[in-house]
């Protein structure tokens, strides 16, 4: 009887593991996270009010969740949790968007990355940035692998993790020719981006203060304000964008993705926004709203496009 319990139990851990993420690997080499000082600090992790929240990281990593082959459409998301810059809400939208993508068949990308407020990082504003181009870099590596098109690999993020996902998709390289690691060698270009009531810029008339503060910290001068408020970072080479926010949000103020979708328009970037009346701020994937929660139909619509869209 004992040994059927451990057995029952193994097989219960099993199924967990299987059915929550298919790998989770770490996004630089071991010891060799870049811009860091060891410190001795540990990362955080905290539960309440039905959200974990992560704190403190110290070694980024993605977490991936694959659809089942025959469902795949071969494209995959890259995902930024939103959380200020101070935290990151990691199942909230984190993982739940890796499963929803996956009903989609599409390969969900959780990206854990280093936080600004960390004073492990050297630099405070190149530590988030870094571990996103080395996710888009590290996904394309396991293209083959993972069933996977190089060409179709999105990013994905929510408030603050909106601001890096539209800053990986404004600061971007072909890859680093020669670099003696391979991943470096692949472009950290996003093939698309979805926003979640992003912020965008770090102007002091429509950012969001605790964002700003916590990116920038003791670095605001108006070089790097202008470096890291993406409306004035778009090109004909940014990626395509689905937006989509609350015009109610008194956090971040809906000026911060009318002007993305300005700038986007005025350089011929395919762009797609969705204004929904009500739901303020933070509002993921609005399960107990019958009329928010249709951000995710209408994303879904636009994902199909894409992909038909990379075909041509």
């Amino acid at each position: 009887m004992k040994n059927r319990m451990i057995l029952t139990g193994t097989l219960v851990l099993f199924s967990i593991v299987l059915y929550s993420q298919d790998y989770k690997i770490p996004l630089w080499p071991e010891g060799k996270v870049p811009g860091m000082k060891d410190l001795g600090k540990t990362e955080k992790a905290v539960t309440s009010g039905g959200i974990t929240r992560i704190s403190d990281v110290q070694d980024p990593d993605i977490a991936v969740f694959l659809p089942s082959g025959a469902n795949a459409t071969r494209q995959a998301v890259v995902i930024c949790p939103g959380g200020g810059y101070h935290i990151l809400a990691y199942d909230w939208e984190g993982t739940d968007m890796a499963k929803w993508l996956n009903s989609l068949g599409i390969a969900g990308i959780v990206l854990k990355y280093r936080l600004p407020v960390d004073e492990s990082n050297i630099i405070s504003y190149k530590s988030p940035l870094m571990d996103a181009q080395r996710a888009i870099r590290l996904v394309r590596y396991h293209a083959t692998e993972w069933n996977i098109n190089p060409h179709k690999v999105g990013i994905m993020g929510f408030s603050a993790g909106g601001h890096l996902a539209s800053t990986t998709g404004t600061h971007f390289d072909a890859g680093k020719t020669g670099a003696k690691d391979p991943v470096e060698r692949l472009s950290c270009r996003p093939d698309f981006m979805i926003l979640g009531y992003p912020v965008i810029s770090m102007v002091d008339s429509i950012t969001h203060r605790g964002s700003q503060k916590a990116l920038l910290r003791s670095d605001s001068s108006p070089e790097r304000v202008v470096e890291f408020s993406n409306e004035l970072q778009v090109t004909k080479k940014t990626p395509p964008t689905f937006l989509f926010l609350a015009a109610d949000d008194k956090a971040v103020p809906p000026e911060n993705s009318l002007s993305f979708f300005e700038a986007l328009k005025n350089h011929g970037v395919p762009v797609e926004m969705h204004i929904y009346p009500a739901g303020g701020h933070g509002f993921s994937l609005a399960t107990h709203d019958a009329h928010l929660n249709r951000w995710t139909e209408d994303c879904a619509a636009w994902l199909r496009w894409i992909n038909v869209e990379k075909k041509k």
